[in-house]
């Protein structure tokens, strides 16, 4: 697996063997780095169940301003760590491991997320518990990705709009908008919803 693009385009990030990791596919990740590109920079990006890392690395290399990557496997929150110090990173993406919902429950007053990746594995069915604990972390302006079998279409927070959606043979993916009206939808005229 490769970042796709930015400042550490083509830089392969490893992808071990363990149960329920799924990365987003090149093609998926292409398509949502698209439709999110006017507003990554300087953006908060969080990256729930991290997995390989690429959504929040992607992102900061696309110039996000801050990114959390947090994964539960320790063995993989250790990767996730040596892939950050390679990048020399540190001073932009934080790795946290930690069960994904727990972490979120014990933040806090902390500012709030402008972009938020939410691909949990799916046998696990954690998204609505991962949302009702996301909420009070995201803007109320930001934007929610979620990614989910292409048969099970998870239910977004209430007052947030579908922005962009795809669908493959792998996985449903969604970017929402929240209902905050904090700054222009930057997007609207560029990608609006099929």
């Amino acid at each position: 697996m490769r970042i796709v693009g930015g400042r550490w385009r083509g830089t392969k990030l490893p992808v071990p063997d363990i149960n329920g990791l799924r990365p987003t596919s090149d093609r998926v990740r292409e398509t949502l780095f698209n439709w999110l590109q006017p507003v990554l920079p300087g953006s908060r990006v969080l990256d729930l169940f991290a997995g390989s890392g690429a959504l929040g690395l992607e992102s900061v290399s696309r110039g996000a301003a801050q990114a959390v990557l947090v994964e539960r496997d320790p063995s993989q929150a250790a990767g996730l760590r040596a892939a950050v110090a390679r990048l020399q990173a540190g001073d932009q993406v934080q790795v946290v491991q930690d069960d994904a919902v727990r972490w979120l429950g014990g933040q806090g007053i902390a500012p709030p997320f402008d972009v938020v990746f939410l691909d949990p594995p799916f046998a696990a069915g954690l998204w609505q518990p991962a949302l009702q604990a996301l909420l009070p972390r995201l803007a109320a302006d930001g934007w929610l990705y979620l990614e989910s079998p292409p048969d099970q279409v998870p239910e977004p927070p209430a007052g947030w709009t579908l922005h962009r959606q795809l669908r493959t043979a792998q996985a449903h993916a969604a970017l929402y908008r929240g209902p905050g009206q904090g700054r222009a939808d930057t997007l609207a005229t560029a990608n609006p919803a099929p």
